[in-house]
Order: structure tokens, then sequence, then C-alpha cells
């Protein structure tokens, strides 16, 4: 718990540092360390997708938060709630386990992009790294598709193409 404790601390303290005069937020690393390098393989926008138990109160814990609702019906059980590029989707009675999901094809804003890594490609990268598919997409397919991955603590992650 201690080294939880310390972690946040140096994550918050790095966040709520001053920007330098040119604009830009000051190093957490010392100087000199390489600068941090754009992805070799793009995965499409992030959110966490949390199984909930009450989607109301999920809600409104999450707007005292300063989120709000981006998309979904709460009638059908499920809302996305963004604030700034965060996004956290609230489902209830939809799955058990909490889920990272990744959308190849989205940006942030859950908008089109045109160029992006196709599920289907990213499906067969990680297969050829030895990683276990679940609920493989269909590779004679196109548009649409999904697959999930489990990391070795079992946590799921959902790979969700919408175009």
């Amino acid at each position: 718990m201690k080294c939880l404790g310390a972690v946040l601390a140096t994550l918050t303290l790095i966040s709520c540092q001053s920007t330098r005069d040119d604009g830009a937020f000051p190093s957490p690393l010392h100087e000199g360390a390489p600068a941090m390098t754009t992805s070799t393989m793009p995965l499409g926008a992030f959110s966490i997708s949390l199984a909930v138990k009450d989607l109301a109160a999920s809600r409104a814990f999450y707007e005292k938060l300063g989120f709000t609702q981006f998309h979904g019906e709460q009638s059908q059980n499920w809302l996305i709630m963004r604030n700034g590029d965060t996004v956290v989707g609230l489902f209830q009675g939809m799955f058990e386990n909490n889920i990272m999901t990744f959308n190849p094809g989205w940006n942030g804003e859950a908008q089109p992009l045109d160029e992006y890594t196709d599920v289907r490609v990213l499906q067969k990268r990680f297969e050829e790294q030895g990683l276990e598919i679940i609920n493989p997409a269909d590779e004679s397919t196109s548009g649409p598709a999904s697959f999930v991955l489990t990391d070795p603590d079992g946590n799921t992650i959902l790979f969700d193409q919408h175009v």
C-alpha cells in the first residue's frame, strides 16, 4: 500500500507541475532522457469499460468527478462518460469484469480515422507473437469486427472495431 501511495503521489506531482516558458510540461525524466515515441502499432482509441451494479449511481458518481455523458442509453443499461480525453464506459449487467477497450479506426471522439490498423491485422500480429486470441475476428471479412485477449493477470482486453 505504501508503494501505491508513493506512485500516486509522484503521478500527482508530475501532473500538477506548471508548464515551462515554451508551453511544454517539464519532463518527469532527467534531462537528456530519451523522449517517448509514438506506437509502432496503433491500437485505436482507448477506454475502460466498467461492469457496474447500479448504472444511475455510477453515473452520478462519475459526474461528480467531472465526467459527462458522451454516448449511450441509460434505458439500455450503458453509458459512455467523458472527462477531457478520458473515457469510461459504464455497463450494467452486460459482462462480469472490467474490460480495457481499444477501438481501431476511431479517434478519441469516436470519429472514424482516415488511416488505421485493421483489427484483423492486429489480431494476426498478436498471434504471431504467441498471444492467445479469444473470440477471434473472421480474417476473411472486412469492416466491423472484434477479438479479445487476456493479460497474464486475467484482465480482459477488447479490440472492437466499429468502422
